[in-house]
């Protein structure tokens, strides 16, 4: 039987074999698993067929708990069932869990295991997740890589069906989930033949049904229950030899050969490590090493954890085993040892091997690098007459020393080659290297793997491409160390990180730089010229941005970074990737933008493979000496500790020590951050033409990274300043403030280079007029960042007499309390966001549901919310994402309980004739925004000098809750439309005084895409594939059927006064708010790019796509109309212009035309629609 060979990743693989057998997948998106439900859902609005010759019936769910809701139902009503999900959303799932485990439904989850939010939040790998469900009465099927997330999917599917057993079918997240391999992709012709269709037709026949009703999940009292669950014990006993059965299929299909617990390593071998999932491939690797030298040591892998089967498990150590270390990916607090080392224990002694020593050990949690170099300490701890318990590997623990000591260790792998690419995310790096393993491993035949790290930033941020690729299968579950090639595709990256640390002795090292040859001895830091001197490397410049603007391809370089790859690499004949990268190039924008994308991207091509110009390094670099580390200025100890080692890409080797010194276990993180990252990463930046601006202040409204901010100085002040800081005559502050000067200040090393500065300025818009902005090469602006970072970033230069949320300019010489966020270029979530923070950020409570606007909030170590001068700043913390309303008004009602008993405690005060002037201004004026704090400073200076009874005492040690704190929920159309709805509708009823800030991307931004009921008719997102089919839900339609709540929706780019007037209006009123914010995002992919997102706000309120609007409730008390329509009357004949401005909606024209018209359609009807709705409402009286 010929294999078919595919390239894809465990994702993938486990979703399509999940295809197979699935006629319902009710489904959530969640990191990292939604690309299994994203294929799923794409491959079902393409016509591809299951094993029953349908389509599979895909629904979107609001939550993970809907979505378990669903399969709960949909599989008791008799449909084959599945679901994919990771961490909290399985967590949602598991009450529906325990019903559909108990009641042997066969039901199957695919999880791309991820760690549960506890002190610190992460999206990454480790099996806290699936752990937690160990008690639920599913069976627990571990894969390793992506052909066992391949096969095993298979066997979790057909072991359902065959043993009527719920199964989760569990792997990595990231490292298996992500990670490209050359697979071998079973048939589904193959898999036909191994249904159980007399199961499958017995599951039927038992599935609720009125032709033949039951009663299922009744009530029962203490007399029965007990039995019933005891019950479960034969059937579970007979699922061990059911999914060794069909893993003995599968087998046999593919010549692989899997059991329930897989032995590798000596057959006489004295140490032994358990383990699942991904770090097998490594321990393997690790073991095929250590024995070639003499060792005799070993592994067992769990393949099934769930029911555990101590017969098997036993069966599978060797019989000279006396030692074993049993690796968990989780951490369980508090217990004698984690789960599987417990399972192991307990298995050894009910067998009566108590002749085994057992030790356990954690490892590689949220997706921490685990090596060989770990593994060989793990066997070498075995070896010791008393070798250490409860240790760890990978991390210093110098606190409770449970670290084993490691060296690291590069395995020989002869003929294999390696490259690690520094890229920068966004700019197709990631992308090039996806198709690049592809054309190796298909088009030449050779095996591939591919794996992708990344630094907390969005688009703009670090991404690190890890590839191998040889005549062997690769095994290397961990990441590249030792690099045959090395290309580093922006320039800042060099002095900014240690790239040449992992180059082989004689590799290939290619730099994307502006720098001519004679410009590198300069340019490059010390340590890097050794390195390539003295591991004598083949070095290579090229200046692929410089190309790609010649070529027409503005900023994308990847094409001529991917052939300049494969033209210095030589790893397949050059020829054959030239023309597989050209037929990826038509696959990939043929649909999405047209021939002449591609045609542009065929000549990077051709361009690409003879760019590289190659450097003879000079002798000297081989003694050159280091170059000096410039520290930032005012770094603070935290910073220099924890956030510029982090930033530079070494918080692996920070041990534990320094974060219990500061104070970060419990998740505490200082701060302000942000300030010190400095990233410069953008070629070209604004510089501003003093002679050409209005001063109107836009541009710094609408820059997503406070990288662009208007300063007024005296005269007095221009003094003391650096003297290019040159300034002109402030216009338009009004008759009675002091004629200042007046400068625009940009920050180079924090801007992103994405112009929405530029399509904001009128001046720029002005034909008649010199541009205010133009964009300048980033080498020639750099002297800038002295007076940005002197002047504009001192609170000592803000001017509080012209400061006032009554106009947009007033309010930009406010500071703003988010600044340099992780955000993507041109990003409108943070411009909103920005703007709140300079209303209120000095007494702002934050909680941010889970989302784009929580990891660029609260990506550490580059955190932007600040503090100001006086030490008060927005507080901030990261919610789940479906609580995070309730977790809001949760502040809420601690600083009101409080203030409660600090009044109490005034009243008696006064009553003792203590402070009476300044309690009663007090109590009379606190909830005064603009009184607040000057009276609660005077009652703290008056108690300060009173004699301090208890009730002083009291006051004064609670002095944080007397000024009136605004509290904010922030968070996505994901949390405001679906899975938060439910918290938002209750907390905004409470009628409490609670603000929401909801960021409406229209799609679920932060996980890849996915369609959200905020999406409209006929946009193509994940999830909906062929096009939304329903119409946006109308979420402030909702909220202002209370009555009491200030709805407000804005879009900055339309009408930036009307957005500064709604969210002072939401801020001031006394009662519950929500503001709706339209922000244009990546995955609507706008033709125009990022840097016209606050334009193509503009262009939506234009044609009616997007309305504007207040309602405030204290109107109906002076008798007037509480809705007012801010949005002018729209031109609907520009709609369509509009929505083919976006790929979103016009690829749907492109793969689905014959039912794109119809959507077309009812998207522009839905939105007249709406408009005349809310014009009808701002007639009423």
């Amino acid at each position: 039987m010929k294999k078919k060979y595919v390239v894809m990743d465990g994702n993938t693989a486990a979703a399509h074999v999940a295809y197979a057998f699935t006629e319902v997948a009710a489904i959530y998106p969640i990191t990292p698993s939604s690309p299994m439900a994203e294929k799923v859902d794409e491959w079902s609005a393409k016509g591809r067929k299951n094993l029953f010759g349908s389509t599979v019936d895909v629904i979107q769910m609001q939550s993970e708990a809907g979505a378990a809701g669903t399969c709960h139902g949909s599989l008791q009503a008799g449909a084959l069932t599945t679901t994919f999900t990771s961490s909290q959303g399985l967590m949602l799932m598991i009450p529906a869990m325990y019903a559909m485990g108990g009641q042997f439904l066969p039901s199957v989850m695919h999880i791309a295991s991820r760690v549960v939010t506890s002190n610190h939040h992460s999206i990454f790998g480790d099996h806290t997740d699936f752990m937690t469900c160990r008690t639920t009465g599913y069976g627990m099927l571990m894969s390793s890589s992506p052909q066992e997330a391949m096969d095993l999917g298979a066997v979790a599917h057909l072991s359902a069906i065959s043993a009527k057993y719920a199964f989760m079918h569990c792997f990595d997240g990231f490292r298996t989930s992500h990670e490209m391999q050359r697979i071998e992709a079973l048939d589904y012709e193959d898999l036909r033949g191994l249904v159980d269709y007399e199961a499958l037709k017995d599951f039927r026949r038992h599935a609720l049904n009125p032709e033949h009703p039951s009663n299922r999940g009744n009530n029962v009292n203490p007399d029965v229950y007990f039995q019933c669950k005891e019950g479960a014990n034969e059937k579970a006993a007979s699922v061990p030899e059911t999914v060794q059965h069909y893993m003995d299929e599968i087998n046999k299909l593919t010549g692989r050969n899997y059991k329930l617990f897989n032995y590798y390593g000596a057959p006489d071998a004295e140490e032994v490590i358990v383990v699942m999932c991904s770090a097998s491939e490594t321990v393997k690797e690790t073991i095929d090493y250590l024995n070639a030298k003499g060792r005799k040591v070993g592994l067992v892998q769990i393949h099934l954890y769930r029911p555990f089967s101590v017969k098997h498990f036993v069966e599978a150590i060797p019989a000279s085993c006396k030692k074993i270390a049993v690796l968990d990916r989780s951490k369980e607090t508090g217990s004698v040892g984690e789960p599987v080392y417990l399972d192991v224990v307990t298995a050894l002694n009910q067998a009566g091997r108590t002749d085994i020593q057992v030790v356990g050990g954690r490892y590689g949690l949220s997706s921490k690098d685990t090596t060989p170099g770990q593994i060989i300490a793990v066997y070498d701890n075995l070896k010791q007459d008393k070798p250490k318990n409860n240790f760890t590997i990978g991390i210093v623990d110098d606190v409770t020393y449970t670290s084993l000591d490691y060296k690291d260790v590069e395995l020989p792998h002869p003929g294999e080659v390696s490259c690690k690419l520094w890229g920068l995310g966004g700019d197709g790096t990631v992308g090039a290297n996806k198709n690049a393993i592809s054309t190796i491993g298909l088009v030449a035949n050779k095996y591939a793997q591919a794996y992708f790290s990344y630094d907390s930033m969005k688009s703009g941020g670090l991404t690190q491409s890890h590839l191998r690729f040889g005549d062997e299968p690769i095994r290397s579950t961990y990441l590249v160390s030792s690099a045959d090639f090395i290309a580093v595709h922006a320039p800042t990256y060099v002095n900014k990180y240690d790239t040449t640390e992992d180059l082989k002795d004689g590799g290939i090292f290619l730099l994307n730089c502006p720098w001519s040859v004679e410009e590198l001895d300069q340019r490059l830091p010390g340590k890097m010229k050794r390195d390539l001197a003295n591991k004598h490397a083949q070095f290579y410049i090229i200046d692929a941005a410089k190309l790609a603007a010649e070529i027409g391809l503005g900023k994308r370089t990847n094409s001529i970074l991917q052939a300049a790859f494969f033209a210095l690499t030589k790893v397949i004949p050059l020829d054959m990737a030239v023309e597989d990268m050209k037929k990826n190039n038509y696959n990939s924008y043929f649909k999405k933008a047209g021939q002449k994308i591609v045609d542009l991207n065929n000549k990077a091509v051709d361009v690409g493979i003879s760019a590289a110009v190659k450097v003879e390094i000079p002798e000297s670099w081989a003694n050159a000496a280091d170059t000096p580390v410039v520290e930032p200025k005012n770094a603070t100890p935290f910073v220099k500790d924890i956030v510029l080692p982090m930033d530079r890409q070494q918080g692996d080797k920070l041990p534990v020590s320094v974060f219990k010194k500061h104070g970060v276990l419990d998740g505490t993180w200082e701060n302000g951050t942000s300030a010190y990252a400095k990233r410069g990463v953008a070629t070209m930046v604004p510089k501003w033409n003093a002679d050409a601006c209005i001063q109107c202040n836009r541009c710094s409204m609408a820059c997503p990274h406070a990288a662009i901010r208007p300063v007024l100085l005296s005269e007095e002040e221009k003094a003391k300043v650096p003297a290019s800081f040159e300034t002109v005559p402030a216009k338009g502050l009004g008759k009675d403030v002091p004629a200042y000067s007046f400068r625009m200040q940009v920050s180079p090393y924090d801007c992103l280079g994405c112009g929405v500065c530029l399509t904001v300025c009128p001046a720029n818009a002005n034909e008649k007029s010199a541009d205010a902005l133009v964009m300048t090469p980033f080498e020639e602006m750099k002297p800038e960042q002295t007076n940005f970072d002197e002047v504009a970033m001192n609170d000592a230069y803000l001017k509080k007499d012209v400061i006032s949320s009554k106009s947009v300019k007033s309010m930009q010489f406010a500071k703003p309390y988010f600044q340099f966020s992780a955000a993507c270029a041109g990003c409108a979530e943070t411009t909103y966001i920005k703007l709140v923070s300079q209303l209120v950020g000095d007494s702002m409570y934050i909680g941010n549901a889970a989302g784009c606007s929580s990891a660029i909030s609260g990506g550490a170590p580059i955190l932007p919310y600040c503090k100001d001068s006086c030490g008060h700043g927005p507080a901030w913390e990261h919610s789940l994402f479906e609580d995070n309303a309730e977790f809001a008004y949760g502040f809420f009602h601690a600083q009101d309980s409080i203030r409660k008993e600090i009044l109490i405690r005034l009243d008696a005060l006064k009553d003792a004739g203590v402070a009476v002037n300044e309690i009663d201004d007090y109590q009379n004026n606190w909830m005064d925004k603009e009184k607040s704090r000057a009276v609660s400073d005077a009652l703290i200076a008056a108690l300060e000098k009173a004699d301090k009874t208890e009730d002083v005492q009291f006051v004064l040690d609670n002095k944080e809750y007397l000024a009136k704190k605004s509290i904010w929920a922030i968070g996505g159309d994901g949390w405001a439309y679906d899975i938060g709805f439910g918290g938002i509708d209750h907390v905004m009823a409470q009628n409490r005084d609670v603000n929401l800030l909801v960021l409406d991307t229209e799609v679920y931004s932060n996980t890849g895409g996915q369609s959200s009921k905020s999406t409209p008719t006929a946009a193509v997102a994940k999830f909906a594939a062929g096009g939304k089919q329903i119409a946006k839900k109308d979420l402030g339609a909702i909220m202002m059927t209370y009555g009491y709540v200030y709805v407000a929706q804005v879009a900055m780019g339309a009408d930036p006064n009307q957005t500064l007037k709604a969210i002072r209006e939401a801020e001031a009123y006394p009662g519950p708010s929500i503001v709706i914010c339209y922000c244009p995002c990546l995955e609507q992919h706008i033709k125009a790019g990022m840097g016209c997102s606050q334009t193509e706000m503009k262009k939506a309120v234009e044609c009616g796509y997007w309305q504007l609007y207040r309602y405030d409730p204290r109107r109906i008390a002076e008798g007037k109309n509480p809705f007012q329509l801010d949005s002018p009357e729209p031109d609907t004949s520009k709609i369509m212009d509009y929505l083919m401005g976006e790929n979103r909606f016009a690829s749907l024209k492109n793969n689905f035309p014959e039912k794109a018209d119809a959507l077309y359609a009812k998207t522009v009807a839905d939105v007249k629609a709406r408009y005349e709705k809310y014009r009808k409402m701002a007639e009423e009286n």
